[in-house]
């Protein structure tokens, strides 16, 4: 989810707001009374109703109201019982303006970010349940992103290539088996390249780091965007995606550039070929058709890994309409 998430403390709960902000709340919607309490447990965003116009959607005349209020650059925020219809309308409209639903369970918070392929500005959860029950709900949808689609394509060549500069992630979360980013020499075909989870003989798991690959590869974020791995640095969102295509967001705490020997690998699906450098060493893993990590030492040409084919055309990291060809 990438929107901003915001957790209604009205009438105020130093118990809910505690929960909400451990769980990675973007922000509380509280009343004026109260915004000093808010900030002195955490430095994070206020909303109150007197920054919102705040408008239940019963019919056309309320969606107008609504789409005006967007117009003229103001943030509205949709009541509870808000409809898809009205909500697309909305979002294909609205100009300067920012645009909130009120939520209360963690299945209408996934629905509104799912809205014309783009969703609403941010949300504001309303709990219907003890504070307890909150951090899990809240962490969910703070971490979870849409599922990738994946294939398997087949290694055709692995080739060592001399010295250049690589880039290894270190993120803020303990990574798993079989989860890695997104990382390839074009947008349009990224490798599913492992993170350091496994032991061996020499080095010990690294399970927070991804030694991602040479610093003018592409690498998927959330949000369908993309960056040069050279521009990654401390506290920007990554987007880490597991063999079966399920996706997180991670933080970057510190990525580093340093100049170590490369492979080449390229592999190819039915109708495409793509390409990746990765610094050459054991600890270095792709990830098999199964699932299972697999060093790029021990990677034979007529392997099958999973990697990720898109359609072609980015701009700064933005998806746009063009006639663009990598190699």
């Amino acid at each position: 989810m990438s929107c901003e998430i915001y957790v209604q403390a009205v009438p105020y709960d130093k118990s809910l707001v505690t929960q909400a902000l451990e769980a990675g709340a973007d922000g509380i919607l509280t009343d004026d009374d109260h915004a000093a309490d808010v900030q002195a447990l955490s430095r994070t965003q206020l909303l109150s109703h007197q920054d919102l116009v705040h408008i239940q959607v019963n019919g056309p005349d309320d969606e107008e109201q609504a789409a005006e209020a967007l117009k003229s650059g103001k943030t509205v925020l949709l009541a509870q019982g808000w409809e898809i219809i009205p909500v697309e309308n909305l979002l294909a409209a609205k100009a300067q303006g920012i645009l909130g639903l009120e939520v209360n369970t963690p299945e209408q918070a996934r629905l509104s970010q799912g809205i014309l392929e783009r969703g609403a500005d941010f949300i504001v959860y309303i709990p219907q349940d003890s504070p307890d029950d909150l951090k899990p709900i809240l962490q969910d949808l703070k971490l979870t992103q849409k599922p990738m689609e994946l294939e398997t394509a087949e290694v055709t060549a692995i080739t060592p290539v001399g010295l250049g500069h690589r880039v290894c992630v270190d993120t803020c979360s303990i990574l798993h088996s079989g989860q890695g980013l997104l990382v390839g020499n074009s947008s349009t075909f990224t490798f599913l390249v492992h993170a350091e989870t496994e032991s061996n003989p020499y080095v010990a798991a690294r399970p927070f780091r991804i030694n991602a690959g040479a610093a003018h590869a592409y690498v998927l974020l959330p949000g369908d965007q993309t960056a040069y791995l050279q521009e990654l640095e401390a506290g920007r969102e990554v987007l880490i995606v597991n063999a079966n295509g399920q996706s997180k967001t991670a933080t970057v705490g510190r990525a580093k550039v340093e100049v170590r020997p490369l492979l080449l690998i390229t592999a190819q699906t039915a109708n495409r070929t793509g390409h990746i450098f990765v610094q050459n060493a054991e600890t270095i893993r792709m990830v098999h058709h199964d699932g299972t990590p697999v060093s790029v030492v021990s990677l034979q040409p007529s392997d099958r890994i999973l990697c990720r084919t898109d359609k072609a055309g980015r701009h700064f990291g933005m998806r746009i309409q063009e006639s663009i060809e990598e190699k």
